[in-house]
């Protein structure tokens, strides 16, 4: 039986304000949510990473695969009025939540949809909390926040107005995120050097221009 319950996702409605989003309670079936944490990524410092930088386990392995494979692609599609069966796709993977992360912003224009899934056992904070956003400039309008618990899909359509962002938190806060991209090498590569370019091409940037 697949991990994720795809019927949850056909049977969640489709928000429309301010742009179209999904979430979906209890998409990893619970069963499965604590074997998947144990064989988490072994991560030790903040930032999305490679999950092929990272060691991990076979049943996190197992939903990795899941998570890429064509039912997934299906039900989204479906829910999102798209064809995603020939979409390329990225995963990236975090443990850790630094004070700098959350800031409202849009999603690189590569991106059709972003599905976030969380892996926290519970979630009590205020802040960390992902909020669907009507502006960029006030994280208090909003018209949804997501905490990150455990088990929790949040997929949402990339758009010019697709702001998103959450309130500072530093600690550990687990999310796996997957993008299905516009189809073409320039794409992927584009969105490749823009994950990249978040940390190591800036700190280089700054080595050169320390004014910038």
């Amino acid at each position: 039986m697949s991990v994720l319950d795809l019927d949850a996702i056909d049977a969640t409605p489709l928000q429309r304000d301010p742009f179209d989003y999904l979430v979906v309670p209890g998409c990893v079936r619970p069963g499965d949510l604590a074997p998947i944490n144990d064989d988490y990524p072994a991560i030790d410092r903040p930032g999305n990473l490679n999950p092929e930088d990272t060691s991990f386990g076979p049943r996190f392995r197992h939903f990795l695969e899941e998570l890429e494979g064509p039912d997934l692609a299906d039900h989204i599609g479906r829910k999102f009025d798209l064809d995603l069966s020939e979409c390329p796709t990225t995963l990236t993977v975090r443990k850790f939540c630094e004070r700098s992360d959350g800031n409202i912003h849009t999603d690189h224009p590569s991106k059709i949809i972003t599905i976030l899934v969380y892996f926290n056992v519970d979630w009590t904070n205020q802040e960390g909390q992902l909020r669907m956003l009507r502006s960029d400039s006030d994280i208090e309008d909003y018209a949804a926040e997501v905490p990150p618990l455990g088990g929790t899909l949040l997929a949402f359509r990339r758009t010019d107005h697709s702001f998103h962002g959450h309130k500072p938190f530093v600690g550990e806060r687990r999310m796996v995120q997957m993008n299905y991209l516009k189809s073409g090498r320039l794409s992927q590569w584009k969105q490749r050097i823009d994950r990249l370019g978040t940390r190591t091409v800036k700190k280089a940037l700054r080595l050169i221009h320390p004014g910038g």
